[in-house]
């Protein structure tokens, strides 16, 4: 016998979901708080006075005093119970009509694949029975997007496992990439609130090189007040004082060896001398030029993520493209993993990537040996029919236009 409770406590709530399978940061009952431009709700299904499913649901206000019901990454839930599954949609359309919704989208954190990269499973055949058994009950599934904007969260994300993670189990280049940032002077720090300016100039800088829209300095400053301790920035810097010191060295003995090379007239080696020297001269200039701007530590790239259980979440990243060649966003994502893991996470999800595993997100993530799991994605319940499809013909007409431009 189920019974579901409306507006139980964060508490209760945090608890249940942080030591389910399916946790996740978005069904945190402080996620809520992030996107406070919406509405929120959560609530509870009991099975003998026992919590065995919750939802933190977002409510979007719509014109004329609808809304719509978003719930991210759930409900939390076991999907193989239909009994259950039954009961939580039923409920959820009681809840929706109270709220006068016209439908609710769910996010079940359902994988229909989950294998290394470049390796190829078949699809999970329970999964596919609990998608089959979703839209028996009416659901409308949004089935295998191809495209990476279809969905509110990416359907295809990397996900590293602390159990695998290993700095030899890594390729042997990106093994010499790290090493590198290492080498060049790159070192790694763990802070807050005391890193946010930085963490936004990276940010801003990023927008400008991508062409995008992320979010400012105000949005971090949230992100970091609301979970706390919960939550980290990696950052990795150069100290230029440190850098000029050993460029000049490592150009004077450049100069030395070209001096006594010349002599011997050993023609291959003073052309790699040369380019030796003139690389050494741009990137001294370049730390030159950083320090006539009043720095002193120059911030390369850096990452914020946020811990929920025994999960991880590196929601952003950044970097300043003029220090590409320090290898430094390679070494911070490096770093920032492991650094969950410490703290003793079980797996850090790096975020989303293209559903066909073939751009710049798929091929920078995949560099750290990452699981990719591709979840079944959205499920949208009618709640008021006749306005749902009419929203659904609204919808895919505004997908139409832009597709145009």
């Amino acid at each position: 016998m189920y019974s579901y409770k409306v507006g139980i406590s964060a508490e209760e709530h945090d608890l249940f979901v942080e030591n389910h399978p399916q946790a996740n940061l978005l069904q945190s009952s402080k996620w809520a708080q992030i996107k406070d431009s919406w509405g929120n709700e959560r609530i509870g299904v009991y099975q003998d006075n026992q919590l065995v499913a919750a939802a933190a649901i977002l409510i979007k206000p719509l014109p004329l005093g609808f809304t719509m019901f978003y719930i991210p990454r759930g409900p939390i839930m076991d999907y193989s119970n239909q009994d259950l599954v039954a009961f939580v949609i039923k409920s959820l359309k009681e809840l929706g009509r109270k709220h006068r919704a016209i439908f609710i989208k769910i996010d079940p954190s359902l994988h229909l694949k989950a294998n290394p990269v470049n390796e190829e499973t078949e699809e999970n055949p329970l999964t596919l029975s609990q998608v089959e058994h979703l839209t028996s009950l009416g659901l409308d599934w949004s089935g295998r997007t191809m495209q990476l904007a279809e969905t509110i969260q990416p359907r295809f994300q990397a996900n590293l496992y602390a159990t695998d993670y290993r700095l030899e189990h890594l390729p042997k280049k990106i093994r010499q990439a790290i090493r590198t940032a290492k080498n060049k002077g790159v070192s790694i720090s763990f802070g807050h609130l005391e890193l946010v300016d930085d963490f936004a100039k990276l940010m801003a800088k990023t927008e400008d090189r991508k062409h995008i829209h992320l979010r400012n300095k105000d949005y971090y400053t949230k992100l970091l007040t609301t979970y706390g301790d919960q939550a980290y920035i990696t950052m990795a810097t150069l100290d230029l004082d440190e850098k000029e010191n050993l460029l000049k060295a490592a150009l004077t003995k450049s100069e030395n060896d070209l001096a006594k090379y010349s002599q011997m007239a050993n023609q291959s080696r003073i052309k790699n001398l040369q380019a030796e020297i003139q690389r050494l001269q741009k990137e001294l200039d370049s730390i030159k030029q950083a320090r006539t701007q009043g720095n002193r530590v120059l911030p390369l790239a850096a990452t914020l993520s946020i811990n929920f259980g025994k999960t991880s979440e590196n929601l952003y990243a950044g970097m300043d493209e003029a220090y590409r060649s320090y290898n430094a966003p390679l070494l911070t994502w490096y770093e920032t993993a492991q650094h969950a893991f410490d703290m003793g996470i079980d797996w850090q999800n790096m975020g989303g990537i293209e559903n066909d595993l073939s751009g710049g997100l798929y091929q920078f993530k995949s560099k750290l040996n990452p699981v990719i799991e591709e979840f079944v994605g959205e499920f949208n319940i009618p709640v008021n029919p006749l306005l749902y499809k009419l929203a659904m013909l609204a919808y895919d007409w505004r997908k139409k236009l832009r597709s145009k431009h």
